[in-house]
């Protein structure tokens, strides 16, 4: 640590592991003056909120649902469109729960986990990834490593088991709620009633939004890194070697080929004919998991 002396303004260095309970004296060496340092009070530690959860996501849809369940079951969610945004909040905020997209931009969700469990404040933070399963027969097993995440779970089942998963890292349990039994009221005899006339049905008017040019493309990349993901989270030790090796598409000819096929049929051929946002967003991964390896 570094003293200033009161007198002559120098800048002292002491070892913090030489100043005992009550203080230690030290003597300046440029005016003489005698110090006492005492080590500076500890700041209290920063707890985790057992209310807040972090939803970091780029599709606003699945945001949307998420953090509706979230809502609807007393919690209080952070929402966030990418990996450095995730960081971010995260530290800030310290929710107790982030539930992370593998395919997360910038930094990609089980990168997020690994780095936020480094760190000093948000080591003990629990995460869920979301992965999207692009070819669901294939991939019918858990994920080959969570990367430091407590668990996991597909997109197509956020609805279903989110809200399990989620009480069971913050460590309730759900009760099931008994069947009421409601007793039927005892049947009036029915009554008729005089012919109404109806007024002639008139068609509301529909204004069709098409959404951005710019929202096709992310739509583009985000299934492009879907499916990178999928294939890394299933295929783990055998990517990390490729990416190495510099074989990954070789090595993973066929999976990239049926992620391509999906990737064809989803995304429009206008959309496919300003670029190559599949090849690039494989390209990115790989370059970005080679300087992590």
């Amino acid at each position: 640590m570094v003293v200033v002396c009161p007198k002559c303004k120098a800048r002292l260095k002491v070892d913090e592991g030489k100043i005992k309970a009550e203080g230690s004296r030290f003597k300046c060496p440029k005016c003489r003056t005698v110090l006492l340092v005492k080590k500076p009070a500890a700041l209290p530690k920063k707890k985790l909120d057992k209310n807040k959860i972090l939803v970091a996501h780029s599709n606003a849809s699945t945001v949307n649902e998420i953090t509706s369940i979230l809502t609807q079951n007393g919690f209080q969610p952070l929402t966030s469109v990418d990996g450095i945004d995730a960081m971010i909040k995260a530290t800030k905020e310290l929710p107790f729960l982030t539930i992370v997209d593998v395919g997360l931009p910038k930094i990609f969700g089980f990168e997020v986990c690994k780095r936020l469990r480094q760190r000093a404040e948000t080591k003990e933070m629990k995460f869920i990834l979301i992965g999207s399963v692009f070819d669901k027969k294939k991939y019918m097993r858990a994920p080959e490593s969570l990367h430091g995440a407590d668990d996991y779970v597909d997109e197509q089942r956020i609805s279903e088991l989110l809200i399990e998963k989620v009480s069971k890292l913050k460590g309730v349990k759900i009760e099931e709620k008994p069947e009421e039994k409601v007793e039927k009221p005892p049947e009036k005899p029915p009554v008729e009633e005089p012919e109404k006339k109806v007024a002639p049905e008139t068609k509301p008017e529909v204004t069709t939004i098409k959404p951005a040019v710019g929202d096709h493309v992310e739509r583009a990349r985000r299934l492009a890194r879907a499916i990178v993901s999928d294939i890394y989270l299933y295929n783990t030790a055998k990517a990390n070697e490729s990416i190495v090796d510099g074989t990954f598409y070789s090595v993973f000819d066929s999976e990239i080929k049926e992620g391509l096929k999906i990737y064809e049929n989803r995304i429009t051929e206008k959309v496919r004919a300003q670029g190559d946002y599949f090849r690039e967003e494989i390209d990115n991964f790989i370059a970005k998991k080679k300087k992590t390896l």
